[in-house]
């Protein structure tokens, strides 16, 4: 157990400008003491802009810093499994962005690795601590809906704006696929928290816009282990915006937003409830305050593991399995 928390960055880019990077700041119990980008400036500007003592233009060099406790990855995902396991070879925590890695194979190395290094491995679905989704969770746990029967998952949104050649989320090679892995591994993971694992999966993936390489409209059916069955689809090609959940269960059902602060809403044969509930302004503060407080040895541990997040990208690699002959 340590009394502090001192991080360092692999890959300080925009998703640790306010999302993570001063959430590590903020944390009671933990600092930042180091960044690492390949671009050297781009690693000192960021390190003097947010008051972070050291830079590095090398990521094994941040790993070695005996300063550094812990380690957190914020690469896109090619590169997640790479520094995961020098960070275990180093015997440091590490936290690692999501999805957690290319494929199941590759998140399954990285358990076993900071396993048998005896080094905790926490995945950044954040989502798992934020106020609004435990207030869900709090509804189904408490007999809100009775006992949960279906679920349906939307996701509909317009083409991206940037060209494929400048985002890694629209390049498989990099990011395990398109958009359907880098947002709705977020719904996914979600209910896997909120309802338990999902068992048996199937899927379908096809390109419809053939603007870039990889799928842009999904659809899927699972059955979660408990017993309740689940549909999704995710289409990256429409021409409206929609981000939309249900869970129906035999005495109501719950309705909410994966990534907009729509109110949660409960409906019963007694009427209608909702919440609003927004998120903080670091969105992944409260699930890293849990990983300091569990590393510190201070109460509770963090709800989203290497272990978690595997089962994660086991259900994305059976739904995007035909397109990509996984």
């Amino acid at each position: 157990m340590m009394d502090f928390i001192k991080w360092g960055i692999i890959g300080c880019g925009n998703v640790t400008e306010v999302k993570s990077g001063p959430a590590l700041q903020k944390a009671e119990g933990s600092a930042l003491v180091a960044v690492m980008r390949r671009n050297g400036d781009l690693a000192r500007d960021y390190a003097e802009r947010h008051g972070v003592p050291r830079w590095y233009d090398d990521a094994d060099r941040l790993i070695e810093d005996p300063e550094v406790d812990a380690v957190y990855v914020a690469t896109p995902p090619s590169s997640h499994m790479e520094y995961v396991l020098k960070a275990a070879k180093a015997g440091k925590p590490v936290y690692v962005e999501k999805p957690m890695a290319m494929n199941e194979a590759e998140c399954r190395t990285m358990v076993e690795a900071c396993e048998a290094a005896n080094v905790p491995l926490f995945v950044a679905y954040y989502r798992r601590k934020q106020p609004r989704f435990l207030k869900v969770k709090e509804l189904i746990e408490q007999g809100a809906i009775g006992e949960v029967r279906t679920v349906t998952t939307v996701q509909f949104a317009p083409p991206p704006k940037s060209d494929a050649r400048e985002s890694w989320r629209l390049q498989p090679e990099i990011g395990g696929g398109g958009l359907f892995p880098d947002l709705a591994s977020h719904s996914l993971d979600l209910l896997d928290y909120l309802l338990g694992p999902i068992g048996s999966v199937s899927g379908h993936a096809t390109n419809q816009g053939r603007r870039y390489a990889a799928e842009d409209t999904v659809t899927a059916s699972y059955v979660f282990e408990s017993g309740a069955h689940g549909v999704g689809s995710w289409c990256f090609e429409a021409g409206v915006a929609e981000d939309r959940n249900e869970i129906v269960g035999t005495r109501g059902k719950i309705e909410y937003a994966t990534f907009r602060n729509d109110p949660i809403r409960l409906t019963t044969p007694a009427g209608t409830e909702e919440w609003r509930i927004e998120q903080p302004m670091h969105v992944q503060q409260p699930l890293i305050q849990s990983i300091v407080d569990e590393l510190r040895g201070i109460g509770g541990t963090s709800p989203s593991t290497g272990r978690t997040a595997l089962r994660t990208n086991r259900v994305m690699d059976a739904i995007l399995a035909s397109y990509y002959r996984k």
